[in-house]
């Protein structure tokens, strides 16, 4: 197959406002077109299923029945490519029915991960869904041309699951979109946080360190994309979240946190917002649970914090100026080399081309 004979149907989740569809789909799109692959998209749910769902509304039955519609429709048009790029799922909460149709008849399919979404049926609270549900993602896996995980731990499942093929491909950055700027040394000490209202509950878990450091250091906290959040004694710079503005938020911090639990579900968490800090020259601290122990050299690009008391040592030392450069400094260096879509975007390419197969005639 010659390389401007590729063409993919990409079957996403969401659209671009959501951030694991962005990064590991929609960012792409215009290098794998310089590098000779077409890729189509269609996504299961719009932005505006996004947009409600950030608001906390629940009851999306019509948004959802209309996102599965539409991806039956899409999936009568796989004659027309050569290969199906799906995140997660083809369609969510329903067995692997779709799936299985498609590896019988022989419609190849690579299938994305960036989190544990897996856990979500084998480890729900319902014995129903467990039962029904428990192995779905383990067929899909088994069904797909290539697993594409974001990190060590779903690559894991997927050979147990008996993936014939698994790569890892993290969760990156466009180095053209991130910048390290100069920050002014009369600015105040800003330790910073980026992410969505379904994650900033993450940020209780280390209210006590904040309001430590808050009170005695006088940090400053910026939230972006978070909504209303309450931590006790912390005051709170809430931000709202632009894709347009995000990287010029990112850069008025001077230190990016990243705290979670850890469990299975966090474990298959790619720590892209430790990739966007590092990507503007920024020390990060962080839970060492999943990705972030490998993202994370602790002492040389920031450092992994644990217990209360490393989260306010980690943030008190970051107060050095000099030592948030040399940190920073390192951190841009590993995200040019490992963590940037200028990188990974020639893998991503080479993946999909070998296991595309020629589209079908007429």
């Amino acid at each position: 197959m010659s390389d401007s004979d590729v063409r993919v149907l990409l079957l996403s989740r969401y659209d671009r406002l959501a951030a694991s569809s962005r990064v590991r789909s929609y960012q792409y799109l215009p290098y794998l077109r310089e590098l000779g692959i077409t890729v189509e998209s269609r996504p299961l749910f719009d932005d505006g299923y996004i947009e409600r769902l950030y608001r906390g509304r629940r009851r999306l039955a019509i948004p959802i029945l209309t996102g599965y519609a539409r991806r039956l429709w899409d999936l009568t048009t796989t004659a027309r490519f050569d290969l199906l790029w799906i995140e997660y799922e083809l369609f969510p909460w329903l067995p692997a029915w779709f799936e299985q149709l498609l590896a019988r008849a022989a419609v190849p399919y690579v299938v994305d991960y960036d989190d544990a979404i897996f856990h979500r049926y084998d480890s729900h609270h319902s014995p129903i869904v467990r039962g029904f549900l428990g192995r779905k993602i383990d067929q899909v896996m088994r069904g797909a041309r290539a697993v594409i995980a974001g990190n060590e731990y779903l690559a894991e499942h997927a050979r147990g699951a008996g993936a014939s093929r698994v790569e890892c491909l993290p969760t990156v950055v466009d180095l053209n979109r991130y910048h390290v700027p100069t920050r002014r040394h009369d600015q105040p000490y800003t330790v910073g946080w980026i992410g969505s209202p379904l994650t900033a509950p993450y940020l209780q878990l280390v209210r006590d360190a904040l309001a430590e450091v808050c009170r005695s250091d006088g940090v400053h906290l910026t939230l972006v994309g978070s909504g209303p959040v309450s931590l006790d004694h912390v005051p709170i710079d809430v931000r709202p979240w632009s894709e347009s503005r995000e990287v010029a938020e990112l850069q008025a911090f001077d230190v990016g946190i990243m705290p979670l639990r850890d469990e299975p579900w966090e474990r298959g968490k790619c720590g892209y917002k430790l990739i966007q800090y590092m990507a503007c020259g920024r020390p990060v601290v962080a839970s060492p649970v999943g990705a972030s122990r490998h993202i994370v050299e602790h002492g040389t690009n920031g450092f992994l914090a644990s217990t209360e008391t490393e989260w306010v040592q980690a943030l008190r030392a970051l107060r050095d100026s000099a030592l948030r450069a040399r940190l920073g400094t390192a951190g841009r260096a590993k995200v040019e080399r490992a963590y940037c879509v200028q990188v990974t975007a020639p893998r991503l390419a080479s993946l999909l081309r070998s296991v595309a197969t020629p589209r079908r005639a007429g």
